[in-house]
């Protein structure tokens, strides 16, 4: 499966180490795209992403051996023998929608990117760091009650008015989502610039770590968050991020104007909080609580297990 691991502004002309599936790892620029290659020259275990990239090689900073994006070694400056067959492991490496992607193996299907694909939109692509765990990190991305007091005037403005919403859970072989309906508009500021009147709500994981959210109106999808997030620490959680509306005639450009500054206001306040979680916790486990929609469903899909695919329905006040 296909993970986002950076932003495409990110990688320019020298390399860029990121972590990927527990290793670090080098990506580098060439004339065919983008490749990435274990961050560790064979020779003297240096890290690749220290060196340079010359012409279309990745070049050592100890002794200047050079990698193709293949991996193979092509060339030990001053080596007059035959050169020895040294390959670094290759991972596939692939760029779509602004980002940059890698996977094991050799994936079937583009990745999951965005829901506004083949769409007329705008986006803006966003790379957020946070302490805490994968798992903690999207049912936050994706929990709905927190809003009234993490983002409180900011999403859902300052009234105390709720609304009797209904709650669909479903899910599938690596997919699990939860549809809101009822509630028709939230008062804060993002909702009043982005969003407006509302048809449904859904929030949606998806393994490995992609967290999903789309808001519906009348006359469908005005506006989308996916959050790709990776482990790449004990304490840290990486994630890549893109917030995507319909083109609208211009309107759309005029709400990516804002999606960068609002969002990273709510980025900062979640980073908070869940930092402040995983620094109290001491080892504790977190109840499930009534409203905790997929919790248990996001830990099983990151065991590999799958999930009752249900529907289940819920009522509670939003």
């Amino acid at each position: 499966m296909w993970q986002a691991v950076a932003r495409s502004k990110d990688l320019g002309h020298k390399p860029l180490r990121v972590m990927y599936d527990g290793a670090p790892v080098v990506l580098f620029r060439h004339g065919d795209g983008v490749s990435a290659l274990f961050d560790q020259c064979p020779h003297r275990l240096v890290e690749l992403s220290k060196g340079r990239v010359v012409e279309d090689t990745i070049e050592c900073p100890y002794h200047g051996w050079r990698f193709a994006p293949d991996g193979n070694c092509v060339a030990i400056p001053g080596c007059l023998s035959d050169l020895p067959r040294v390959r670094v492991r290759r991972y596939q490496a692939g760029e779509f929608e602004g980002g940059i992607f890698l996977a094991k193996g050799t994936p079937d299907a583009p990745p999951v990117v965005h829901p506004m694909a083949g769409i007329d939109h705008v986006r803006r692509v966003v790379k957020s760091s946070t302490k805490s765990t994968v798992v903690d990190a999207a049912e936050n991305i994706l929990d709905a009650t927190h809003t009234h007091f993490t983002h409180k005037g900011l999403l859902r403005g300052l009234s105390a008015q709720r609304y009797r919403v209904a709650v669909e859970v479903t899910g599938g072989e690596d997919w699990v989502e939860a549809s809101y309906t009822g509630e028709d508009r939230q008062h804060g500021l993002i909702s009043k610039l982005l969003d407006g009147a509302r048809t449904k709500g859904i929030g949606r994981y998806r393994r490995p770590g992609i967290a999903e959210l789309e808001y519906w109106g009348p006359n469908g999808l005005v506006l989308a968050t996916t959050f790709h997030l990776r482990q790449v620490g004990p304490e840290t959680v990486e994630g890549i991020g893109w917030l995507v509306a319909p083109r609208e005639r211009g309107l759309g450009h005029l709400k990516a104007l804002a999606f960068k500054p609002m969002f990273n206001i709510a980025l900062q306040q979640d980073r908070r909080v869940l930092k402040s979680a995983f620094d109290n916790a001491r080892g504790a486990k977190p109840m499930v609580g009534p409203l905790d929609f997929l919790r248990r469903e996001i830990e099983m899909l990151e065991r590999g297990d799958r999930v009752d695919p249900g529907p289940k329905h819920y009522d509670i006040e939003l």
